[in-house]
């Protein structure tokens, strides 16, 4: 049981924009690489800068329970591979990696055969934010300075999605089934958040 998934649902009655990503995608082959041009830059805006991203693993780019990129998704896979290499490129799932993954097999079979490290983390999506971003900022070559420079890429508005905008992150959603509750939203006004700081 996600009890973090649970528990973070609650945020949703003050913060209901907590779930709604910043960019929409069909299929993992419709993601834009790099990341960063799914937001054009307009006239007076800080550009986005993408630098690091996270990948969800079922119904991203694997069928649920399969720790293998799906056969017609490997192009892509690849393609994100050398656009993010090393650290910049991480996997954080709520099956394999987490203590539920006994022995972490499922996590070291994953990073087998995808080449990508698995996050190990004790807290399920969205819990586990503070373990991405201590990932991102222990390893010098993701770059990664600010949050707003990391994309959250998965199926779930409520564990990814929600994670990213809880992180001050960029989300980005495969839409599903959670598709009639993210158009309710927007048609009431609710926009996704803005991960862009001032601050660097």
């Amino acid at each position: 049981m996600n009890i973090s998934g649970t528990l973070n649902v609650f945020r949703l009655i003050w913060s209901p924009t907590l779930c709604l990503p910043q960019h929409t995608v069909s299929t993992f082959n419709h993601l834009p690489i790099p990341l960063s041009k799914a937001f054009p830059k307009t006239d007076g805006e800080k550009p986005v800068d993408i630098r690091a991203v996270v990948l969800d693993k079922d119904n991203c780019f694997a069928v649920p329970h399969a720790n293998e990129v799906y056969k017609s998704y490997e192009s892509q896979f690849q393609a994100l591979r050398r656009a993010y290499p090393g650290s910049k490129l991480l996997i954080v799932s709520n099956t394999a990696g987490t203590d539920s993954d006994k022995d972490y097999a499922e996590a070291m079979l994953l990073e087998k055969n995808t080449g990508v490290k698995v996050l190990r983390h004790s807290t399920k999506k969205p819990g586990c934010k503070s373990e991405v971003l201590s990932h991102f900022q222990a390893a010098p070559d993701s770059g990664v300075t600010h949050p707003s420079q990391i994309a959250i890429v998965g199926d779930r508005l409520f564990t990814d999605i929600m994670m990213a905008n809880l992180m001050g992150s960029y989300g980005f959603w495969f839409a599903r089934a959670e598709d009639s509750f993210s158009g309710f939203l927007l048609g009431r006004g609710y926009c996704a958040p803005d991960p862009r700081s001032e601050f660097e």
